[in-house]
């Protein structure tokens, strides 16, 4: 093998591992968070710059920066305090995270199947409003999951889908009531 052969495999080698390296930071970084906000102490959903994040992961440090906060823009040139939030416990505060552990030892409030575990990739559960709605989660806006989470009852996928069916095609659905009205 030549010298500049030998040259560029390391060149290709470095430049994979750091690629790899650059895409784990920024992957893990580009999830949406929820923090409490030091100004007012109310929740705020948050981005990370996760380029930014992943960039200086690269270069050997780490530079934390918000890119979108539920407070701004009234509130874009705060100083950001709340990445020690973030810093503390990265995944503690991720909204997929809370969700998640929200539906821990719950059971569809319309057929009572157990919701064991959360298929974030293809099957979402869902919920229901206390005025009967059913959401899905992209329905929601991250700050306001505190009050969601006493208030709104957890759905599981099956039933999700089939009060969206009834609602765009109610002409070929029959519903039926939630199970706690069933048993009640």
């Amino acid at each position: 093998m030549s010298m500049t052969s030998a040259a560029l495999l390391v060149a290709l080698f470095a430049l994979v591992v750091g690629g790899a390296v650059f895409f784990r930071v920024w992957y893990a970084w580009r999830q949406r968070r929820l923090i409490t906000c030091p100004d007012n102490e109310k929740p705020a959903a948050v981005r990370l710059d996760a380029l930014r994040a992943a960039a200086s992961a690269w270069a050997g440090r780490e530079d934390l920066r918000l890119s979108e906060c539920s407070r701004w823009p009234e509130k874009q040139d705060c100083g950001q305090e709340c990445l020690r939030q973030i810093q503390k416990g990265p995944g503690e505060c991720l909204v997929q995270t809370l969700v998640t552990r929200w539906y821990e030892d719950k059971a569809c409030s319309c057929c009572g199947k157990p919701i064991h575990e959360v298929a974030w990739a293809d099957q979402r559960p869902g919920l229901r409003a206390p005025d009967g709605r059913y959401m899905a989660w992209t329905d929601v806006p991250p700050e306001t999951l505190p009050d969601v989470f006493k208030t709104h009852a957890p759905v599981c996928w099956d039933c999700l889908v089939v009060q969206r069916v009834a609602r765009e095609h109610p002409d070929d659905v029959t519903p039926r009531p939630p199970r706690e009205q069933l048993y009640s």
